[in-house]
């Protein structure tokens, strides 16, 4: 596919040998808006790990088919909030890729790097301590921090988790922002009457893909009740999942050409122990 972003063939993810995601095939076009959506421990922050290459592959390959210059947002959770820098300070490391940690800032770096505060409402925050900082001007930070890496893919963990109302309509702006620049913007998401309203594509882990495509028919009633099925299926001590010979019997291909593997426990010829 010419104008794919990331292609992922059999991509499995997982800790201390037990998969969280498993056999992922199909691509991400360029430019494309996705929520990702699931249970907790349904695999989506494992994904993001995987796509950005904090977490290696188990089994199968993530291929960053362009070439893209990627920004991550993890969760807030995963942040150190007591680490003692400023506003600026967590804005300007979005700068490290192009110029790297000892660099030399331009006066463009710091003129972007204010443009950047601005456009997410946090002018005049420049010197305040993080731990100062509420939810959702945190988050704004963390997303002037992603303007100043004006990368081509953005992976944003959560975001909306933990901050107010007014912030989310604005950070659901600077998303649709990123979109309409023909940017490649996935966002993991657990409000689902928000991503049906302004995500045109969703990915439905459980673990393994259940449904991948246009929203409206990936979130179906029908599709949700698998995911939940599936969910409830797996404990922690579930086997390593391997795939079999004849999976592509009991597989799918949505009307963007993903490939969705069906469950395991939906086969079958399968048991999920």
């Amino acid at each position: 596919m010419a104008d794919a972003c990331l292609r992922f063939h059999d991509l499995t993810l997982g800790y201390n040998s037990h998969p969280a995601v498993h056999h992922l095939n199909g691509t991400v076009r360029t430019g494309s808006l996705t929520a990702i959506v699931g249970a907790n421990g349904s695999g989506k922050s494992t994904l993001m790990k995987g796509i950005v290459g904090v977490l290696k592959p188990m089994a199968g390959s993530c291929i960053n088919a362009s070439g893209a210059r990627i920004a991550y947002l993890p969760q807030q959770s995963e942040l150190d909030r007591s680490f003692p820098t400023r506003v600026i300070d967590l804005v300007t490391l979005g700068l490290w890729p192009r110029r790297g940690l000892l660099g030399r800032h331009t006066r463009e770096d710091r003129d972007k790097v204010v443009s950047a505060l601005k456009a997410v409402g946090l002018e005049g925050f420049e010197n305040r301590a993080l731990d100062t900082l509420s939810g959702g001007q945190l988050q704004r930070t963390l997303f002037a921090r992603v303007l100043v890496q004006d990368a081509d893919l953005i992976l944003l963990d959560e975001p909306f988790n933990a901050v107010d109302a007014r912030t989310v309509g604005d950070l659901i702006e600077l998303i649709k922002h990123w979109h309409a620049e023909a940017r490649t913007v996935m966002v993991v998401a657990h409000d689902l009457d928000l991503v049906r309203t302004h995500f045109p594509e969703a990915l439905l882990l459980a673990r393994q893909p259940i449904a991948w495509g246009d929203t409206r028919e990936a979130l179906s009633t029908k599709n949700m009740m698998r995911a939940r099925r599936f969910d409830e299926a797996w404990h922690e001590d579930a086997p390593w999942c391997e795939p079999e010979d004849h999976q592509h019997d009991h597989a799918g291909h949505d009307h963007h050409g993903h490939h969705v593997e069906e469950p395991a426990s939906q086969r079958p010829d399968s048991q999920v122990a």
